[in-house]
């Protein structure tokens, strides 16, 4: 029975329930997911001489045996070791548990073997026979438990010898002259079954511009389709925007003014805003967000800002109300969270759908199926990465497709912002208000925390008050970490003069809520929490960031931390406590201590981690590429958007001759394709 493409990885001999179940692990539903599933590297087993060799590197000797294997056995483990004569240099030859070897060579056999070479020793330890005619590199497969590499490898050779020739180009041939790419088929045989580096090189290249080309393209087509649902332009008036800028009790940073022009600018032409506004803690993301809820207000539509707890929910509202009447303007805006009577409920979505309300903050409920907008006309989504794409819409449909205005404080390098966000337009607020003091990061040991005890009493002291955050609720066997309740009893005791408050994710909400409550109007003096502080809270009168085992953190989540602190007049103060065990830990927090910049941090934890997890992909939708990496392939990534953004606009692309695979592609894989989910 001939293979097709499309048919699923059972259709090849060898693959049962079990084996079909671990390749679908791996993503390898198709025979065509199978055949672009590629190696992440390649083992030479191309022969060379011992004096050609370093120390330490794995090679293939091609030799004749001149002495007999000899096995020794040690309880359950074994060697098996020989003589390897390589023209006229004798080398002793090891293999590790195993035995059989022994029964398949003999004296004056020409054999070849791969492994690791110990030049000071002329010795090699064995790791595999291969065949003495072999001069060509060996692909190696991620693999799992559930399926090894070398049955991936087997798989591959048996399929691609069915539909050898056979895979559409989806590459448009004026781009793989362009950048000198291989054919699909090329590509294949060149990525599975290269002869040497050069081939090898080349194969995954052209994979890897593949993989990037594709997904820009899915991302340009998730731009349009959001665009086809047609903004309208809002006439809002300048005169009065111009106002509000004006009132404001403090003059715009240069950064504010670009940013503010350029949401305005989305705003007025009227084509669908679906813009993200990235800027570090502290930089002034609200104001901007005010700014562009004002202006939607002046137009005769409603704003809505959606946040992703309560506190954070209730402090914009407050900040906002506030802004607009010290500004001298009348504005209604109302806080709608799951939190309200069920009379207060129903009054605000009665005055939403009527249009009485302006401006409306929220959590969760602000999508619930029973809210209905009059007419919304901006919907602004704090803590962007939190929410997805099905949130989003949701807010979509409860006006006229409003303009969409996504937050976070978050910042995210260029690379990660081609990718994850790379559908949405970006706006950078990329400097701190004038005057705003820098915060002073130190880092201090386990047996230095009375040190850190010492400037937390200081800073008690002058009438600041300070967080203390843990990573643990209770006492862990596998991890040495301290407590935080364990920390607050422990303060209660060091602290008598104050009130120490403890907040972690297992209190009541109502119990959470009274305790911020009163660590905002200075009734608690010490916060004492885990992660729960981590977004959002703001308590101008907080100057002392304590960090217990703050090597167990990410950088992003620590620098997050620290900028809860520095939202006022005082002096403040991060103090990283911790003894990290592992050059990565220390670098991190040495990152932390030797810039504020979240921009610079957040290129520095690329660096450290990769682009995997920076924000985390369930949260983020940040995308698994299999074969290029978007951190050391960023002119590839970005040549690739490029391209795909070049390509999309142009007038009947869809329709040309040469696009059809890529068309064919798309359509059968857009369904699939997943982002923000």
């Amino acid at each position: 029975m001939s293979l097709a493409l499309e048919d699923p990885v059972s259709a090849l001999s060898g693959v049962g329930e079990k084996r079909q179940a671990a390749l679908r692990d791996l993503g390898i539903f198709t025979i065509e997911d199978l055949l672009t599933y590629y190696p992440f590297r390649y083992e030479d087993l191309g022969a060379r001489r011992p004096s050609e060799t370093l120390d330490g590197e794995k090679v293939t000797f091609k030799g004749v045996v001149s002495t007999p294997a000899v096995v020794r056995r040690f309880g359950k483990r074994s060697q098996t070791v020989l003589g390897l004569l390589i023209d006229r240099e004798n080398i002793r030859v090891t293999f590790f548990n195993q035995p059989w070897v022994a029964k398949n060579i003999e004296v004056g056999q020409e054999v070849a073997v791969y492994g690791t070479y110990n030049a000071a020793k002329a010795a090699l330890s064995a790791i595999k026979l291969v065949p003495a005619t072999t001069d060509a590199l060996d692909p190696i497969y991620p693999a799992s438990k559930g399926v090894k590499a070398k049955t991936i490898a087997d798989l591959v050779e048996q399929a691609w010898g069915q539909l050898r020739g056979q895979m559409p180009n989806l590459v448009p041939q004026h781009l793989r002259d362009k950048y000198r790419l291989l054919d699909k088929n090329q590509q294949i045989e060149w990525a599975h079954f290269p002869k040497d580096s050069a081939e090898a090189k080349a194969g995954r290249r052209s994979a890897a511009f593949e993989e990037f080309f594709i997904f820009q393209m899915r991302l340009q087509l998730i731009k349009q389709a959001d665009q086809a649902f047609g903004g309208q332009p809002l006439h809002y008036d300048k005169e009065a925007v111009f106002t509000l800028i004006d009132r404001l009790p403090y003059e715009l940073t240069a950064a504010q003014k670009r940013v503010v022009g350029e949401i305005l600018a989305d705003q007025h032409d009227g084509r669908h805003m679906n813009r993200l506004l990235q800027g570090d803690v502290g930089s002034g993301k609200t104001v901007v967000a005010a700014i562009a809820m004002y202006a939607t207000v002046t137009a005769g539509c409603q704003a809505a800002l959606m946040a992703p707890t309560e506190i954070l929910a209730q402090q914009h509202a407050k900040s906002l109300a506030k802004l607009f009447d010290q500004a001298g303007i009348d504005l209604r805006v109302e806080l709608l969270t799951s939190g309200l009577k069920a009379g207060q409920r129903r009054q605000i979505l009665a005055d939403l759908t009527n249009g009485e309300i302006d401006i409306v903050v929220g959590t969760h409920a602000l999508v619930q199926d029973d809210v209905y907008f009059h007419h919304l006309g901006l919907a602004v989504i704090d803590e962007q990465h939190r929410f997805g794409v099905k949130q989003r819409s949701k807010l979509r449909e409860g006006g006229m497709n409003p303009d969409i205005l996504a937050m976070t404080a978050t910042p995210i390098p260029r690379t990660l912002s081609i990718t994850a966000y790379g559908e949405m337009e970006v706006s950078v607020i990329d400097e701190l208000p004038a005057g705003r003091k820098q915060i002073m990061t130190s880092q201090l040991s386990q047996r230095q925390f009375d040190q850190a005890l010492a400037l937390m009493k200081a800073e008690l002291a002058k009438g600041a008050q300070a967080y203390v955050v843990t990573p643990l609720i209770e006492e862990s066997e596998t991890l040495d970490v301290q407590n935080v309740t364990e920390v607050y009893q422990r303060l209660q005791v060091a602290l008598p003069d104050y009130t120490v408050g403890l907040l972690h994710g297992r209190l009541k909400k109502d119990d959470k809520d009274t305790l911020m409550q009163g660590f905002k109007d200075n009734q608690v003096q010490v916060l004492v929490a885990t992660t729960v502080v981590e977004v959002g809270v703001d308590v101008p009168n907080a100057s002392i960031m304590l960090i217990l085992d703050a090597d167990r953190f990410g950088l992003a989540q620590l620098h997050q931390l620290r900028g809860r602190v520095g939202r006022g007049d005082r002096q403040s103060y991060t103090v990283l406590v911790a003894d990290p065990k592992t050059d990565y830990g220390k670098e991190r927090l040495k990152a932390l201590v030797d810039t504020t910049d979240g921009f610079e941090l957040a290129q520095r934890d690329l660096e450290l981690r990769g682009a995997g997890d920076i924000l985390g992909t369930k949260q983020s939708g940040m995308p698994e590429f299999q074969v290029g990496d978007p951190v050391k392939d960023l002119t590839m990534l970005t040549i690739a958007q490029q391209e795909a953004l070049s390509l999309v606009r142009e007038s009947e692309w869809d329709n040309q001759v040469d696009n059809q695979p890529l068309v064919n592609y798309l359509s059968k894989t857009m369904a699939q394709f997943r982002h923000f989910d």
